[in-house]
């Protein structure tokens, strides 16, 4: 099972949104993240960018 944590605009510890993120979703210009716990979390922006292997995805917000 690939998990992810997700980030506002780069890597960083400051900018980390969620943890065990399993579902991304994209949706007129918002990123819907779901994590193993079935939490959702909506970030106005876009993806910029998701490695499922290296665990991480970045959303660039407005």
């Amino acid at each position: 099972m690939c998990l992810s944590t997700a980030y506002k605009n780069e890597i960083s510890e400051a900018n980390a949104i969620m943890n065990n993120v399993m579902v991304v979703e994209c949706a007129e210009k918002q990123v819907i993240l779901t994590d193993l716990m079935g939490r959702r979390y909506t970030v106005d922006g876009t993806l910029l960018r998701a490695s499922l292997t290296d665990g991480y995805v970045i959303i660039k917000t407005v």
